[in-house]
């Protein structure tokens, strides 16, 4: 059996996860999707429910889509999910956990590394962050929750933009920029999304995402300059020289490493081993493409908390330069030590 996509929907309360759910739900894309939840809101399922097994709290709604709420543990809804698909008891094509009330997805996102079963079943596609353009400052500014779902986000949604300005927006895209880097976001209207923005993303795929979305370097690059003698989130955009940006003091932040020499294998394994023994519970998510000593291909990196992996990419083209780039999302990092202690594993 293939593996079975999963995609992490995550987003503060009122955000619009349950209109994007919904919507998803309903459309007529011939898919059939057993969605996972924290608690049932009322609206979710209403005249819609076929089969209920109260025991396992699986419902099967007419439209052939499945939703279970977890009572007990996601690992456990998600086995029992795949083996009745394989059983043949149940049809789905694909799994969308809805965060509610967990704070953090990084520990259901690590689900999908750190169990075998769930790992050689399931695919985990993308984590996608639903933030609401009105009330976002303020959660962002009050609430740790809020800015470690953005943290960890493959995909920012913005809802909510019509109720207020263009350049509140482009403030709050600006903040957002600055936490989560490699994170595309778009802007959407009552959770009205194309389903090809939601699905096979590969945000958590190692081998394609960072080939595609290399511009999340480029705008950090225009303003390296000003990174490294500043701390406030200094820049040239014309809407933030009024000052009112630099209120934010996120303790959420991302930077990038970069060189153009090869990382010695054995010294990086021992520097990342050593960082991610004291800082893993703050490192949200660090992702890279990485130029190696002894082979000629690239290698890619991540990981989430205390949990790494690599695999071989594509080799490297002819003439192309051999660099390498790691972005590193996290709460209260020390830039410096972990620069420091990258460019300390070169050749």
């Amino acid at each position: 059996m293939s593996l079975i996509p999963a995609t992490i929907l995550t987003g503060f309360l009122g955000s619009g996860k349950t209109t994007l759910l919904k919507r998803v739900l309903s459309e007529a894309h011939g898919q059939k999707i057993a969605i996972i939840e924290n608690e049932f809101g009322e609206e979710n399922i209403d005249n819609d429910i076929l089969v209920t097994d109260s025991k396992e709290q699986i419902i099967q709604m007419s439209n052939g889509c499945i939703c279970c709420t977890i009572r007990e543990d996601l690992r456990e809804a998600l086995q029992l999910l795949a083996a009745k698909k394989r059983q043949g008891l149940l049809d789905f094509d694909r799994v969308v956990i809805e965060t509610t009330g967990l704070a953090d997805p990084g520990p259901v996102a690590q689900t999908f590394f750190m169990d075998d079963e769930i790992a050689e079943s399931y695919l985990l596609d993308s984590i996608l962050t639903l933030v609401d353009a009105k009330h976002a400052n303020q959660q962002l500014d009050e609430r740790q929750e809020a800015r470690r779902q953005v943290g960890f986000a493959d995909q920012i949604f913005i809802s909510k933009t019509d109720l207020v300005s263009a350049e509140e927006t482009a403030d709050l895209m600006h903040r957002l920029k600055h936490m989560n880097p490699r994170a595309p976001q778009k802007a959407v209207h009552f959770g009205e999304v194309a389903l090809s923005e939601v699905f096979d993303l590969r945000g958590f795929n190692l081998n394609t995402k960072l080939d595609i979305d290399p511009d999340f370097l480029k705008e950090e690059a225009h303003e390296h300059a000003h990174h490294d003698h500043a701390h406030d989130e200094h820049c040239d955009h014309p809407s933030h020289q009024h000052g009112h940006h630099h209120a934010h003091e996120d303790d959420v932040k991302s930077f990038v490493f970069r060189s153009e020499r090869a990382f010695d294998p054995a010294k990086l394994e021992d520097f990342l081993g050593a960082i991610v023994n004291i800082y893993g519970p703050r490192m949200l998510r660090y992702k890279g493409v990485l130029y190696m000593q002894g082979t000629d291909r690239k290698v890619i990196f991540q990981g989430v908390h205390q949990l790494m992996g690599s695999d071989l990419g594509p080799a490297w083209a002819e003439g192309e330069a051999r660099c390498s780039k790691m972005v590193f999302i996290g709460i209260d990092l020390p830039k410096d030590i972990f620069l420091q202690g990258m460019a300390q594993s070169l050749v």
